[in-house]
């Protein structure tokens, strides 16, 4: 930045009346620095601060908060989450099926799915198939195949609307489960629990945790 000055004032001072035309240079810039720094003062005191208080919509959640409202609050944000909907169902019926069981007392259940239920529909496939063959600079013939395949979904109309053909409804899948359990320190009934969810939620026993619930 000074050299770039120094380079200018020497341009503008040369020639007759050299330093005169320099001094009133330095003049200007000196305003100019002076207005910019006023201004940028100005526009920091202009700084508005908002009091929250005074907005009528604001209600933030406090300590004081009853915990129905706080559950309602974070409820809401669950709701429309379809992994949280699919796992509450789960965890529900699981806990009631396994308080029935003979050796089990009060259970905890949390299951995890890795996906939503998947809706496979019926389409029309073509293939089409493209052979191409090549020689290279030896002689040596060599063939491509390109093929292309285009789906179009088949739909039937009932009442004047069309809906697609489902082929098949494919089920959630569980990533893993967590039973806390009363009775779950026996060894048969951790063996049930751990069978009889493996068995009704199609997941690997290995990813199904049974721990004793505290008495």
């Amino acid at each position: 930045m000074a050299k770039w000055l120094q380079q200018l004032e020497t341009f503008i001072g040369g020639g007759p009346g050299g330093p005169r035309r320099v001094k009133a240079f330095r003049w200007l810039v000196l305003i100019g620095l002076i207005g910019a720094a006023l201004i940028l003062v100005a526009n920091l005191l202009n700084v508005k601060t908002i009091d929250p208080s005074g907005d009528k919509d604001y209600a933030p959640l406090g300590d004081n908060d009853s915990p129905e409202q706080q559950t309602m609050t974070a409820g809401a944000a669950r709701v429309d989450d379809p992994f949280v909907e699919i796992e509450t169902t789960l965890e529900t019926r699981l806990k009631e099926m396994l308080e029935n069981m003979v050796g089990v007392g009060t259970a905890d259940v949390m299951v995890t799915v890795e996906s939503t239920e998947e809706t496979v529909v019926q389409q029309n496939e073509r293939d089409t198939s493209t052979i191409t063959e090549e020689s290279d600079r030896n002689g040596a013939k060599r063939h491509i195949t390109d093929v292309t395949r285009d789906g179009q979904v088949v739909l039937y109309e009932v009442s004047g609307s069309q809906t697609p053909i489902v082929v098949k409804k494919i089920k959630p899948r569980v990533r893993g489960v967590l039973i806390v359990a009363k009775g779950g320190e026996n060894a048969t009934v951790h063996k049930l629990i751990a069978e009889a969810v493996s068995r009704g939620l199609d997941v690997p026993i290995h990813r199904i945790s049974v721990v004793p619930r505290k008495q």
